[in-house]
């Protein structure tokens, strides 16, 4: 049977049709998205028969097409800029791709160009790492992926929730970077046993390093250390393995924390409060994710500043007057930093704390190595992180095609 998608029912499938009709083709959606996709044209391929070239189209532009109809926020992007949202809704846009991105992903037969000769060593298998693996490698070059984790995907999957990304996704992806010859060594974090200068001695020519962001940024106050006290980032990776008791307090209003909440929810938690120093119109958090997050039952608690952790529950801070909230674990979800063991003078990468410092191109200080990302311009979107990866595609194959460096 083949898998359609995430929202490929048949309700789904009329909608989205009814959806494809509405457009008017001006355009406009096309300047709201990072990577420029198409929409229009898209959609016209849709609606002749086409999908397939439609979904080859929407594949070369964008690699995480099928990840990005999902997780990106499209009310500020493709469909914030539909002109049929200024009197009424815009185009569900993010359907339609979805549709056709999945249905491409199970049938699509990638082949590369001839082989380059050339092997490209990829560190970190995130949203980066993916869309330079499959750029790189349908243009001839043999690539290495290196995953510290068991499997594929980086924060596409230990970073979002199965109920917004489900796991089969990256699974696909996983499936047809193989059928294109890329390797994949797991569990394998280069920068101890294996150095960068292992790497080129090996012969790999060009070294490409998207470690993402996995550092817990803590609150620095008391409590933090408790065994019930946890942080957003570990939480997510595996939520199984944790007891969090009724009730938890998560602090924090990002998205992330949005997503912790709602896991939590999901799995058996029965109160959930999400903490914050600010008010409504301050959360960082897409305004849709919260009103998910309300759906699903998650409290709020704003301005209110934590400023310690016991075993019992947070005290904290509210209008100049300390007050205490029971509850029987806290999960902390303020920031992520980088946690790379790449960079400083051992690898040759200038580094600013943490963070590895390359050009608009993802030229970092040492030459033939590359880094796009989390791990250099801290947590994006992932739409982000695939616009910024193409520039590192023609960067990387000028410098291998002996072009030298040109911007």
């Amino acid at each position: 049977m083949l898998y359609i998608g995430y929202k490929g029912d048949a309700f789904m499938e009329m909608h989205m049709i009814d959806e494809a009709r509405r457009c008017i083709r001006c355009g406009a959606c096309v300047r709201g998205c990072p990577v420029h996709t198409e929409i229009p044209e898209m959609i016209r391929l849709l609606m002749d028969g086409q999908i397939l070239s439609a979904g080859e189209m929407l594949f070369h532009n964008n690699p995480l097409s099928v990840v990005c109809s999902l997780v990106c926020p499209q009310e500020k992007q493709c469909e914030g800029h539909c002109v049929l949202g200024n009197k009424g809704a815009p185009i569900r846009i993010s359907d339609i791709e979805h549709y056709i991105s999945s249905f491409y992903l199970n049938v699509m037969n990638l082949e590369p160009t001839a082989k380059k000769g050339k092997s490209v060593a990829i560190i970190g298998s995130g949203p980066a790492g993916i869309t330079i693996a499959f750029l790189m490698a349908l243009r001839g070059y043999d690539i290495t992926i290196y995953e510290g984790k068991d499997q594929i995907g980086g924060v596409l999957r230990y970073g979002i929730p199965q109920f917004r990304l489900p796991k089969e996704v990256i699974d696909r992806l996983d499936m047809q970077l193989r059928r294109l010859g890329v390797v994949i060594r797991p569990n394998t974090t280069i920068g101890t046993s294996i150095t960068m200068d292992d790497l080129f001695r090996d012969g790999f020519s060009a070294v490409f390093v998207g470690t993402g962001v996995w550092r817990p940024r803590p609150l620095s106050i008391p409590g933090e250390s408790l065994g019930h006290c946890h942080f957003a980032i570990d939480y997510l990776k595996n939520p199984d393995v944790y007891r969090l008791g009724n009730k938890v307090c998560v602090i924090g209003a990002g998205n992330t924390a949005m997503d912790v909440a709602r896991t939590a929810l999901r799995h058996g938690v029965k109160d959930v409060i999400v903490m914050y120093r600010k008010g409504w119109d301050d959360m960082p958090a897409r305004k849709i994710e919260v009103e998910y997050a309300q759906i699903d039952g998650v409290q709020f608690m704003l301005d209110a500043s934590p400023v310690s952790i016991n075993r019992k529950g947070v005290r904290f801070s509210r209008d100049g007057e300390e007050d205490f909230l029971d509850c029987d674990s806290v999960i902390v979800a303020v920031s992520q930093g980088p946690r790379s063991l790449i960079g400083s003078e051992k690898d040759g990468i200038e580094e600013r704390q943490g963070f590895l410092v390359a050009d608009e191109c993802g030229r970092t200080s040492r030459p033939g190595v590359f880094a796009s990302g989390d791990v250099v311009t801290g947590a994006k979107t992932v739409v982000e992180a695939v616009r910024f990866s193409k520039k590192v595609v023609e960067a990387m194959d000028s410098y291998l095609s002996g072009e030298g460096v040109t911007d």
